[in-house]
């Protein structure tokens, strides 16, 4: 893991602020998602990235009865 330098407190309501740097950087902008993981004492966060319920692939996933399929899982639930 790589230290950028960079430390801020939390505020009243837990929140703490990502320096624009580092936005621009991980190509962040308004509204989009993060992910949070949680590893022994570390908060992870991460650009989220939609990805296929049953491989993990983020291209090409289409949404099937509600949940994210890839092209190629939704080929070989059909059979083909």
């Amino acid at each position: 893991m790589k230290s950028t330098g960079i430390v801020r407190k939390l505020d009243e309501l837990g929140r703490v602020v990502l320096p624009i740097e580092l936005r621009r950087t991980m190509d962040l902008n308004i509204h989009d998602t993060v992910e949070i993981f949680v590893e022994d004492d570390k908060i992870i966060l991460k650009k989220y990235h939609p990805a296929c319920i049953f491989c993990g692939d983020a291209r090409d996933v289409t949404t099937f009865k509600g949940k994210l399929v890839c092209v190629n899982c939704l080929r070989e639930l059909q059979g083909r």
